[in-house]
């Protein structure tokens, strides 16, 4: 008598389906995306690709508890807007997330396929996906929960603070967010380049919003135009949170770093993507255009920059990183099309000095060389001078992108709201800040972290903030409901 029948297992495709993507010799003299995206078919044969596993720690690994099986399964079927929707039950971003987040440390590490064989893309396939659902003018909006007659003030229109509107609009909130600058998207428009994130997309998904009903008040410096002690003690708001990120630009504080020609990345990065000026001269924003030029650091936003400045003439690009190869803290992916496209990685280099020209303009930078010692408090291991071992590169250019630091404009115009040692706001997990009917989260309480961290953080934000204002006898400090005037 034979037993039960077997399922047939399932053939496991161990590769992941390869993106299509733009030649490197080509790119390099345009600004158009580098990934080109999946086909439907090979959206399928990826998709197709899942175990479906009945605990999927995939989703363990998502800051914002995407559905991933859920929205894969779909995906297989070939239902490409329905897979989007579902992703939007907890993501606004798909589109921005599909193409910036680091999923190969988060979603696609807990894949159970990469035990032994690549990952699920998990990234090309939400970004597929968001694609297909704005491209073929399929994109609903949700159903909202009634009218709840409480107002939320968001500071910053970036990821984190994109997210608590997102939530808390469909849970029947009044929201507005203030933006500083003339457009919304805080990082995802000032500080990504478009060959990485096309400022069409980050357009598309606050329009998104927009849709929802939530309301946008740009050119607004919160602590200057208006402070949060005046949004919330005039009753305007029940509660305010801050997502202003963590754009103050840090520097090296060595000698020369004072000489023209020498960027913050933040700045450099701004006058190229928010003020367009690499469409010149149809914006006629300045900008110095290196010929050789030295981009300071190993993160994303070295990669960004670094590949800004091959794409706006340079001739040779460094990156001048203090440790090895091994503790690059950008993306993979950002370090592969970086070395594609021709930049030169110098490791474990530190530069100690800059010298410029008789107009006092950056010609030559000085470094030292490195080795590594034991570990330091991020997990890596620390650079140790190699006493006497110095060398130099001329260069017209030099971009220091070693982090970024809270700005104090609005931390220091609020009362009651303690910060950290560096300037950064102190919250707990949940956001809640010191001040009562303030939240906080992203950079500004973290420091610079990634777009889906700043996501997460504003998703536990607007979940702490709905359930205190939904129970307002445990909450004395809340106000009677009031209009705005």
């Amino acid at each position: 008598m034979s037993g039960p029948e077997q399922k047939p297992r399932k053939k496991i495709v161990p590769k992941k389906t390869p993106m299509p993507e733009q030649d490197p010799k080509v790119r390099v003299g345009n600004f158009n995306e580098v990934p080109l995206g999946y086909t439907s078919e090979q959206a399928v044969q990826e998709a197709s690709r899942c175990l479906q596993c009945k605990k999927p720690l995939c989703v363990e690994g998502c800051p914002v508890d995407v559905d991933i099986t859920g929205f894969l399964t779909l995906v297989k079927e070939g239902e490409f807007a329905a897979a989007a929707r579902k992703i939007k039950e907890t993501n606004a971003l798909p589109a921005i997330c599909g193409r910036v987040c680091p999923q190969e440390s988060q979603c696609e590490a807990r894949c159970v396929l990469s035990k032994k064989w690549d990952p699920l893309a998990i990234g090309r396939l939400e970004r597929f996906v968001a694609d297909y659902e704005r491209e073929n003018h399929l994109i609903e909006l949700p159903e909202k929960k009634p009218p709840t007659g409480r107002k939320i003030a968001i500071v910053g229109s970036g990821p984190s603070g994109l997210t608590v509107a997102g939530d808390l609009i469909l849970l029947g909130y009044d929201v507005t967010i203030f933006e500083a600058f003339h457009k919304p998207g805080g990082v995802l428009m000032y500080g990504i380049p478009e060959f990485r994130l096309p400022k069409d997309i980050v357009e598309k998904e606050v329009e998104y919003l927009l849709n929802l009903g939530v309301k946008l008040q740009l050119n607004s410096v919160i602590g200057k135009s208006i402070t949060i002690d005046e949004l919330l003690d005039g009753k305007y708001f029940d509660a305010v949170f801050i997502g202003v990120g963590a754009g103050l630009p840090s520097f090296l504080g060595v000698p020369g770093e004072n000489l023209g020609g020498i960027y913050s990345a933040n700045e450099y990065l701004t006058r190229s993507n928010l003020m367009k000026a690499y469409r010149f001269p149809e914006y006629d924003t300045p900008i110095v255009r290196g010929k050789t030029v030295c981009v300071v650091g190993g993160g994303n936003v070295a990669m960004d920059s670094a590949r800004t400045a091959r794409r706006l003439g340079a001739d040779n690009v460094y990156i001048v990183y203090r440790r090895s190869r091994k503790e690059l803290p950008a993306r993979l992916e950002e370090i592969h099309h970086a070395e594609q496209e021709g930049i030169v990685f110098k490791m474990l280099s530190n530069p100690v000095e800059f010298t410029g020209d008789e107009h006092g303009m950056v010609r030559r930078i000085r470094c030292q060389e490195m080795e590594l010692g034991e570990p330091d408090a991020s997990g890596r291991r620390r650079p140790i001078p190699k006493e006497g071992c110095f060398f130099e590169i001329d260069t017209d250019l030099v971009i220091i992108a070693i982090g970024g630091g809270a700005n104090p404009v609005l931390t220091k115009s609020t009362r009651g709201l303690e910060l950290n040692k560096w300037g950064y706001i102190v919250a707990d997990p949940s956001g809640r800040t010191t001040r009562p009917r303030v939240w906080a989260g992203g950079d500004i309480v973290t420091g610079s972290a990634t777009v889906i961290e700043a996501m997460g953080a504003g998703r536990r934000a607007a979940n702490d903030i709905h359930a205190c204002l939904s129970d307002s006898q445990t909450e004395p400090w809340l106000p009677e409901k009031k209009d705005s005037p």
